[in-house]
């Protein structure tokens, strides 16, 4: 039990040090130039680490999915994905990857008889998907706000 324990005290000290990490992390990306390096100081030591505004705003984005508690994966662009590693990536089933597939909403080939889905076709369905339901909120939003639910 104490070593569950020792592990929840390490988490919550990382996630207390992602959190300053980003208050720091947003606070120069809102006070620097969109072209401008940012640069980082190592604790204890002269090396400081030079990082590109993209990288930086990569850098911004992990830390708040660490902040907030969720898991972060960094998967290249051109990697290629299994039906399962995908199912996990859009937290949804294996059979509906492959049901997306089938549809062919989500572009994928074949290694031997394997089907491989690029990580950017996950992203850009991801993204896509995102946008729908968010245009959909909004569409249900506008229709409740005619006939005057909320009062």
């Amino acid at each position: 039990m104490s070593d569950l324990q020792g592990n929840e005290t390490t988490n919550n000290m990382a996630v207390d040090h992602a959190r300053e990490a980003l208050a720091k992390i947003n606070s120069v990306l809102s006070g620097t130039s969109t072209r401008q390096d940012v640069y980082v100081a190592v604790e204890n030591s002269d090396d400081v680490i030079r990082l590109s505004r993209e990288v930086a705003t990569v850098l911004q984005k992990v830390l708040t999915n660490v902040v907030a508690g969720r898991s972060v994966s960094v998967v290249p662009t051109s990697a290629e994905l299994t039906t399962q590693q995908a199912a996990n990536l859009l937290n949804v089933s294996r059979p509906h990857v492959v049901k997306l597939i089938d549809q062919d909403i989500l572009p994928a080939h074949k290694v031997g008889t394997h089907r491989r889905i690029y990580a950017a076709d996950v992203e850009a369905y991801k993204h896509q998907r995102d946008l729908d339901a968010r245009a959909a909120a909004d569409e249900l939003a506008a229709l409740t706000e005619g006939i005057d639910l909320y009062e």
